[in-house]
């Protein structure tokens, strides 16, 4: 059984950083894609970054690029959020999610695996 297990959400200052892990377990995937996605109240679940398994590419959603970085440890089965210079529109629930056979995608559908995400919250 697939599972992801994110941590590292909390509340920070505007301009503060944070560091999301997503820990990923139960699969043997040979071609496989991982994603962050964030969901503010209201509003639809958003890409925010995605990593290939096949070459470790990463790719950014347009409003987090520069200030965000994804990656990945291999032999913890983990990929990282870093997230810095976090404004207040990035408060949201955070989740990682997993995708077989499509490369990498940030379209929230297309992912078959989720974890149960967590919350970041930016204070002005």
């Amino acid at each position: 059984e697939v599972q992801l297990v994110e941590s590292g959400g909390g509340l920070v200052q505007a301009g503060g950083s944070l560091r999301l892990s997503c820990a990923a377990s139960g699969f043997t995937f040979d071609d496989y894609a991982i994603g962050w996605f964030r969901q503010a109240p209201g509003k639809e679940r958003e890409g925010v970054s995605c990593i290939s398994s096949s070459d470790g590419s990463t790719y950014y959603a347009d409003s987090v690029k520069g200030r965000f970085t994804m990656s990945s440890d291999n032999a913890k089965n983990t990929v990282y959020l870093q997230m810095n210079s976090l404004t207040p529109e990035d408060t949201a629930v955070y989740y990682c999610a997993l995708v077989t056979g499509v490369g990498a995608t940030m379209i929230y559908y297309e992912y078959d695996y989720w974890g149960q995400g967590t919350q970041v919250t930016v204070s002005s």
